[in-house]
């Protein structure tokens, strides 16, 4: 066989072996099709605040709770509407999406007193997008779903631009997806409850290497007289090429670390 024939086969070979299956991701569009219904968002911190703003400036009629109401003026101001506990926000709302810290306030905002669950009935749904462990997210479902509601896990990746990593109930993952490319650029549907989470945990392991092994570059490149500036681009142009190097290199040669992920989310791991 000639030459140019077999490395075209072998090139063949690993299109096919490398590409995703195209059913399991969903690229933002401009044609999203309308959510029906009342959206309830728990959660206003760092990722919850800006989340919940898209959704009402999308015109959703959202339904807010958080633990500090003060932090939910800036939405009112906006057109959305408080209620003062997770129960009633669920009770009120078709969908409800919970934006946690950690673990522990996941499973106690959706399964304490006055917990989401109080407020779910059959035909309602939650989507929990919260960073935990699988075996956090699993106790959510189960509790979720012994009302006869529908669960959702879909934790993010990344910050301005969110790519969410979903698993669970899949009805619930086409009727949620208009808000979910309201709030991010892309939505991956992964399987059963865990996966999302599992997958969330994994891409944040490959960050936290990127930017320690980044951050030692950067102090090397000092002690041995170069600019890291220049070094920052160089990286830029290289096949170790990564957004997140061009986007936190500037601030990083400054030693500016405006807070955007806190260390203990990444320790979880």
């Amino acid at each position: 066989m000639p030459r140019e024939r077999q490395a075209g086969r072998r090139r063949t070979w690993w299109l096919i072996r490398l590409s995703p299956p195209l059913t399991s991701r969903t690229t933002r569009t401009s044609t999203t099709a309308e959510f029906q219904g009342k959206v309830g968002f728990l959660g206003l911190g760092i990722m919850g605040a800006p989340m919940a703003s898209n959704l009402i400036r999308a015109g959703c009629d959202v339904t807010l709770w958080n633990r500090t109401k003060s932090k939910c003026d800036p939405l009112l101001s906006l057109g959305a509407k408080y209620v003062p506990s997770p129960a009633q926000v669920a009770s009120s709302c078709d969908v409800t999406s919970a934006m946690l810290a950690d673990p522990q306030s996941a499973a106690e905002v959706a399964c304490g007193a006055g917990g989401a669950a109080e407020g779910l009935a059959p035909g309602k749904g939650y989507v929990d997008v919260s960073t935990v462990d699988g075996a956090t997210s699993k106790l959510i479902g189960e509790r979720i779903t012994s009302t006869r509601a529908s669960f959702l896990e879909a934790p993010v990746s990344g910050s301005k631009k969110l790519i969410f990593l979903t698993a669970g109930d899949e009805s619930l993952y086409k009727r949620v997806a208009p808000l979910l490319d309201v709030m991010g650029k892309s939505r991956f549907y992964l399987g059963d409850v865990g996966n999302g989470a599992a997958m969330k945990l994994v891409v944040n392991m490959v960050m936290g290497s990127m930017i320690v092994s980044f951050s030692e570059g950067l102090l090397l490149s000092e002690k041995v007289g170069l600019d890291p500036n220049t070094l920052v681009e160089v990286i830029s142009q290289g096949a170790i090429s990564a957004p997140m190097f061009s986007l936190k290199g500037p601030s990083m040669v400054k030693a500016a670390y405006p807070t955007a992920f806190p260390l203990k989310h990444q320790q979880r791991i």
